[in-house]
């Protein structure tokens, strides 16, 4: 089994990413095979909803998030990593889960996802909010922890000085390697057929 640990911040080797290795370090521990794939500082464009990708299976504009979808799709867990910009997350990491996550939509159903923030202060909650909702449109279980993952700090050292936030990160890795085990083998649920409404009759 494998985890995906996606560093959404522009700088690779910073809080957010300090984060990651502590969740890295214990599913390691499990015996579960990890990746950190960092975004990177290029460009992404945002979805310019062409429909392109549907026919493709992959977005016209060839950026980070195609590469991103790949690895993604290759995973049995996803963990999203983010700093918190404006009580929100990084805008292009945004750009790329929106056109990553569209493509081959269905790829993703009954993977293990969990999502933690990095903020100096505040804006922890909208932000984890914001990338929770990736996982539960697309029919995702969500691991958890004794709290909302967010670590606090405004260098890595400081992060590092966040007990409990480092302690949070640590238990989410349980919980993500203890579902992993606990179905991988399990009969996923019979599906309706999707259903479109629109209110404007």
């Amino acid at each position: 089994m494998k985890v995906l640990l996606v560093n959404g911040s522009t700088r690779e080797k910073g809080c957010t990413y300090t984060a990651l290795t502590e969740v890295e370090k214990i599913l390691n521990e499990e015996n579960i095979e990890t990746e950190i794939f960092h975004i990177g500082t290029d460009a992404v464009y945002g979805c310019r909803a062409c429909g392109a990708c549907s026919k493709l299976g992959k977005c016209v504009l060839d950026d980070v998030s195609n590469k991103l979808a790949e690895k993604m799709q290759e995973a049995d867990g996803i963990i999203l990593g983010s700093p918190v910009y404006y009580a929100s997350i990084n805008g292009s990491f945004g750009a790329a889960l929106d056109k990553a996550f569209y493509q081959n939509s269905q790829a993703y159903e009954n993977k293990i996802g969990a999502a933690i923030v990095s903020c100096r202060r505040g804006g922890a909650g909208s932000s984890f909010d914001r990338l929770n909702k990736y996982f539960t449109i697309l029919r995702m279980p969500i691991a958890s922890g004794q709290y909302w993952n967010a670590v606090h700090g405004n260098t890595p050292e400081e992060v590092k000085q966040d007990i409990e936030g480092m302690q949070q990160m640590r238990d989410l890795a349980r919980s993500m390697s203890w579902m992993l085990n606990n179905l991988k083998d399990s009969k996923t649920p019979e599906r309706e057929e999707k259903t479109f409404f629109n209110f404007i009759h």
